[in-house]
């Protein structure tokens, strides 16, 4: 049991998979807020501040969630995500999908 699946079960936070994506979702565009600030909407250079970890932080415990109620090792589909820009990096020059 990961360390995440473990917290959740601690604390009876284990929830259907679309609740996490919901959440996953919230989450993301709370730190898209918090970026916006932190460089003035572009005009300047971003600064980290503490609210942008903050929320960097409940993205990432989000995605790790969603991942534990997937059954999905995050390790290893972060392995699998890099070999695939490689490849196609070194095929097209490019690692977007080309879609």
């Amino acid at each position: 049991m990961s360390r995440i699946s473990e917290f959740n079960a601690e604390y009876d936070l284990e929830t259907a998979p679309e609740i996490r994506l919901l959440d996953l979702e919230s989450e993301t565009g709370e730190l898209a807020k918090e970026l916006l600030k932190a460089n003035e909407y572009g005009e300047r250079e971003v600064e980290v501040t503490p609210e942008l970890k903050d929320e960097f932080g409940d993205v990432y415990y989000s995605l790790l969630s969603l991942a534990s109620e997937l059954e999905i090792d995050p390790e290893k589909a972060l392995e699998s995500s890099i070999e695939k820009y490689r490849e196609r990096f070194e095929n097209e020059g490019s690692v977007g999908s080309g879609e």
